[in-house]
This record gives C-alpha cells, sequence and structure tokens, in this order.
C-alpha cells in the first residue's frame, strides 16, 4: 500500500485523543484528520468544532464508509477494538488501535489475521518504540554499553486515584469487562512493550495478580519472572493500591559490564552505569507524545518507511501480560 495522503478518520473523542496523539495527524506532511467519531453526538461535534475537523459522526460505521477517510484510528477502551479494526479492515482501509491492543490474545490473533487476509498494515500505539527517550535506552544496549544483558527488573508502584474510591462512577481502566483488567493492563503493557523492543521476545513468563486494596474489581498488584528470547531472565511488580511512600517507576537491566536505569513513565533520566563511570541523559518528548510513532506510521502507509509497532509485535505484550495475569488457557 502506498497512499499519496493519508486521510484520518477517528473513532473515539475521549481523553487520549485530546493531546496524545490526534493533534499529531496534522503536524505530519500528508497526514490530515477529516473525520471524527464519538458515540455522545454533542461531545463529537464539540471535538470537530474545537479541533477544527471537518466532519464527525455518531456511527462507526458511517466513518469507516466516508470516501475521504482511507485510514481509521480507533481510541476508544480496549473492548472495541478488534470490532472496530475488524469493520475498517473488512472496508479496506488500513488501523491504527490505540494499546492495549484489545482484551485478550485471542483477539489480537483474530486482528491480524483479518488483517493479513485484506493485505493492510495494522499498527498499535506503543509509542514508546519511537520516543527518543527509549531509543538513547536501546542505542546504549545496541552500543554493548553494559556488555551482555543478564537480567530486568521493573517497578512500577501507585498509589489509588481519588476516583477509585467512588464505587459508583469507577473509571472504564479498572472494569475488566471493558479494560482487560485493571491499571496493570492499561500501564504495564507500555513497559512490557518496550522491552520487547529493546531486548526482544519475551518467551516464557509466569506471574500471580490479586486485588488487595478492594476498590474496584479489577487486581490491583501484580508479579511475574520472565525470559527473554536472548536467555536474559526478568522480573516484575506493579502495585496501583500502596501508600504515597511506596511510590516507584523504575526499569534497571543488569548487563556482565555495567546497569542501565530509566523509567517508564516519569521519564526521569537515564542513568549508565559502567567501567568508565555515571552519565545521564534525559532527551526531549515531542508535545504530542504519539507524534513519532505516527510519523512513522505515515511514512509505512505512503510506502517511506516502516513503523516499530505493528499488530504482531503488540500481540506478543497481549500474550505476556494475559499469562502473567492468568488469562491464557
Amino acid at each position: 500500500m502506498a497512499l499519496d495522503q493519508v486521510r484520518w478518520g477517528m473513532i473515539g473523542c475521549g481523553a487520549v485523543a485530546e493531546r496524545k496523539s490526534a493533534p499529531a495527524f496534522d503536524k505530519i506532511a500528508h497526514s490530515r484528520l477529516v473525520a471524527v467519531m464519538g458515540r455522545n453526538p454533542a461531545k463529537a461535534a464539540d471535538y470537530a468544532a474545537r479541533h477544527g475537523v471537518a466532519r464527525w459522526y455518531a456511527d462507526a460505521e458511517k466513518l469507516i464508509a466516508d470516501p475521504e477517510v482511507n485510514a481509521v484510528y480507533i481510541a476508544t477502551p480496549p473492548a472495541s477494538h478488534a470490532e472496530y479494526a475488524l469493520q475498517a479492515l473488512a472496508a479496506g482501509k488500513p488501523v491504527y488501535v490505540e494499546k492495549p491492543m484489545a482484551c485478550r490474545y485471542g483477539e489480537c490473533l483474530t486482528m491480524n489475521q483479518a488483517a493479513e487476509a485484506a493485505g493492510l498494515p495494522l499498527f498499535v500505539a506503543y509509542y514508546r518504540r519511537a520516543l527518543p527517550y527509549f531509543l538513547h535506552v536501546k542505542e546504549l544496549l545496541d552500543a554493548g554499553a553494559i556488555g551482555t544483558i543478564l537480567a530486568v527488573n521493573i517497578s512500577l508502584v501507585q498509589s489509588p486515584r481519588p476516583a477509585d474510591r467512588n464505587p459508583d462512577r469507577l473509571p472504564w481502566r479498572v472494569k475488566p469487562e471493558i479494560a482487560g483488567g485493571g491499571y496493570f493492563f492499561d500501564l504495564a503493557c507500555h513497559t512490557l512493550d518496550v522491552l520487547d523492543f529493546m531486548l526482544g521476545p519475551i518467551i516464557d513468563v509466569s506471574g500471580h495478580s490479586a486485588n488487595r486494596g478492594g476498590l474496584y474489581p479489577a487486581e490491583d498488584t501484580v508479579s511475574a519472572s520472565f525470559r527473554f528470547a536472548n536467555g536474559a531472565i526478568g522480573s516484575g511488580f506493579w502495585c496501583f493500591a500502596a501508600a504515597e511512600t511506596g511510590r516507584a517507576d523504575r526499569v534497571e537491566i543488569l548487563g556482565s559490564a555495567g546497569t542501565i536505569r530509566f523509567a517508564s513513565f516519569a521519564f526521569t533520566p537515564i542513568v549508565l552505569e559502567n567501567g568508565t563511570g555515571t552519565r545521564q541523559w534525559l532527551p526531549p518528548n515531542p508535545e504530542n507524545i504519539q507524534l513519532h510513532l505516527i510519523e512513522a506510521i505515515v511514512a509505512e502507509l505512503r510506502g517511506l518507511g516502516r513503523s516499530p509497532s505493528t499488530g504482531a509485535t503488540a500481540a506478543r505484550t497481549q500474550w505476556v501480560m494475559d499469562a502473567i495475569a492468568g488469562h491464557l488457557a
């Protein structure tokens, strides 16, 4: 596929579309957001008016069928990702879907099979694969800055959010029927995916999950043990019910000749310690954090490059998450 101009139709007008993603479509050459859809007509019309989008819909099928739309961005919660992706692919339009790719690994396989059958690309919003911050970590690893990679340790600990304490108005991110799980599925996927990008696939994984805070139905405390195809081993701990004093956001990669530490979300300085001493870097993020990944997607759709995040890579991440949470048969 080689499009001259990528004309995006966006399904979903929620928070992620305000700054993280949608504004980037109009900042990239040969790319434009031409239509948006939201189930609430008033919100869809408001989003279109505020962002200068020509058309809005309250029906996803109508947006997908719009002849001006030749690529579809799905910015809804995970429970509807597979449904909308399959509709768009059946209409002959490539798809960019938010992360996590779906609620379960089986849905990811169905989406990838549909994309292959249609001969169309399927991309997933694991934008850390294109951010300078994480690219710098990968460059250090690829250059042998810490020697042979031995092990990885992940720690993400957060406190409950105010909305988590209101059982009558819980966020969709802690409702398994909508999100696939809780904050583990929403956040840990970013770290697991970028490690797949840096170190290669995880091929063996086990885990434990529990609800220790009792605030919502989903898991809030998770531990995991895993092994990469390159032989490195890893462990992870995620907790979203801790006191403020326990907060942490750290990834540590241990090598035979040094250590690299960085954060998944806080973007604290990257720290390298090896035989030459200690050095730090803090590459800047773009205003719209998905910008660089969308640039790569537009380039691929125009036949000029390749996106680092695809349905195939995202399905691997979903498999790891499902294995940790005990959702695989």
